[in-house]
């Protein structure tokens, strides 16, 4: 079966489509609308009203290009904090710089001070990366970084830090015990709380949850399971993640990590039949769908996600809509015209997703 979606509306992309571009994403945070985008000078955050509409425009200056590591906007859209090879930065849409936190670099060198010392060094650029995100109120920083911090002395480690938003104080921190290619932080509506997901390659996918309770971070690993958090719903109740092979999506409790549902792949309606060609060229299980490292809640009981990437030799790629209750598949989505690339929920209602050329969102609702 089918489900049709609704176009809402068609929001133009600040920066023009360039390969120096990151394609431009929505977020909705502390009852706030951003589109955010980053390009390889500047980050750019525009406040949408609640029809959508630009209600203004933030240009924060980027320390170092965009390959160069993560980004993350504070709700209200005054601050980005730029996580890098050697060091975290804050700063304010007039480009002052807040406040800095520098660390040992991914790429394992004695330490730059300024992009200009590595910006023609192989080993900088195709090296792993941490991240930061702030919390829902905007107060903190969390942030994954290569430690140990440039005050410290002691060999290299994975660690996860909390930082006061403002001036950079290090409230907290802790190891992950993990050997990061990269992270992303997923937000909870409590600001104490916080979701890592964190890649190791091939290696695997550990998941960390951190609890902050004004003194101490705890760290939940949920049972070491290989997982990917994909989001959280928007009471903030339960996790979503998806098995690192991708073949099965888990709904979680978040006070303890437990399994409360979860829907395998092979539960997906058939591909359209294979040509000749494409089965030579695919055997076995090569050919069975899998789902995306993206999917989230469109509100607290549905589910979008999608097997694009699995999809995509076959033919157009598919969306999906699931029964968040019991984690069982309702419908595939129907667009009224051909809609590439992933979907992003926003947790009231509405998904987005990209243009062919990433010059636009488009955002869609049942």
């Amino acid at each position: 079966m089918t489900h049709p979606a609704r176009l809402v509306t068609t929001i133009a992309a600040p920066l023009p489509f360039t390969r120096a571009d990151d394609a431009p994403h929505l977020e909705r945070r502390a009852g706030r609308r951003l589109l955010v985008q980053r390009g390889d000078t500047e980050l750019i955050v525009q406040h949408l009203d609640e029809s959508w509409a630009t209600a203004g425009t933030g240009r924060f200056p980027a320390p170092w290009p965009r390959r160069y590591g993560h980004f993350a906007v504070s709700p209200t859209g005054d601050l980005a904090v730029f996580a890098g090879p050697h060091a975290l930065r804050v700063v304010d849409r007039a480009g002052n710089l807040r406040w800095e936190v520098r660390h040992r670099c991914w790429a394992g060198c004695a330490g730059h001070e300024s992009f200009a010392e590595y910006a023609d060094q192989r080993d900088h650029r195709y090296v792993g990366s941490g991240s930061a995100g702030f919390s829902a109120d905007g107060t903190l920083v969390w942030a994954h970084i290569r430690g140990p911090l440039a005050l410290d002395r002691g060999r290299g480690a994975d660690e996860w830090l909390i930082m006061a938003a403002q001036d950079g104080t290090v409230l907290a921190r802790a190891a992950t015990h993990t050997a990061a290619e990269g992270s992303d932080h997923v937000g909870h509506p409590d600001a104490g709380q916080m979701g890592l997901t964190i890649g190791e390659g091939q290696d695997g996918a550990p998941l960390r949850w951190g609890r902050w309770d004004g003194r101490t971070l705890a760290i939940d690993s949920f049972s070491d399971e290989d997982r990917v958090l994909l989001a959280v719903s928007p009471t903030g109740n339960r996790l979503l993640t998806v098995t690192h092979d991708q073949d099965t999506l888990a709904l979680h409790r978040v006070t303890d990590g437990t399994v409360e549902a979860s829907l395998s792949a092979a539960e997906l309606p058939p591909r359209p039949a294979p040509t000749t060609e494409q089965s030579e060229a695919f055997e076995g299980d090569e050919t069975q769908a899998f789902f995306d490292y993206e999917g989230g809640f469109a509100d607290e009981d549905t589910v979008v996600v999608a097997t694009v990437e699995s999809d995509e030799e076959f033919g157009t790629g598919r969306h999906w809509l699931i029964d968040a209750t019991r984690m069982r598949l309702t419908d595939r989505l129907a667009y009224p015209f051909e809609v590439p690339g992933l979907p992003r929920a926003l947790g009231d209602g509405t998904w987005y997703t990209a243009s062919a050329t990433e010059s636009a969102l488009h955002l869609w609702t049942t």
